[in-house]
């Protein structure tokens, strides 16, 4: 049974959507900082948290193969890996900022970033 069990689904075919969401975690992990829409923002925070508490107690060589399954570049994968070796915290590694609206469809833009 399925109850409760909901997924945002973006407009989007599965396929799309995963690629739409690792491009995404490439790009928060390659600039620390991504501008987008709310709902994009929210499923992209909780992927790179799911993401990032993967890696961290994982030895360096596992934790990039896991890395790899998800982000598209190197460089990406060896910045995450980084990222999470310098943490000291648990959760919350991600922040969404509301900056306003885009003007073309007054959809709410928020920018989500690395702490």
């Amino acid at each position: 049974m399925r109850h409760r069990n909901s997924k945002a689904k973006l407009n989007r075919p599965a396929d799309q959507r995963k690629a739409m969401v690792r491009n995404l975690i490439t790009s928060l992990f390659l600039e620390g900082k991504v501008k987008t829409t709310d709902a994009r923002a929210k499923v992209l925070s909780a992927e790179a948290e799911k993401l990032v508490n993967k890696i961290r107690g994982k030895e360096d060589m596992n934790a990039i193969r896991d890395l790899m399954s998800v982000v598209f570049t190197k460089e990406a994968s060896k910045k995450a890996l980084d990222y999470s070796k310098q943490l000291d915290q648990t959760s919350g590694f991600t922040r969404m900022t509301k900056i306003g609206v885009r003007a073309g469809d007054n959809s709410s833009v928020v920018q989500v970033e690395l702490i």
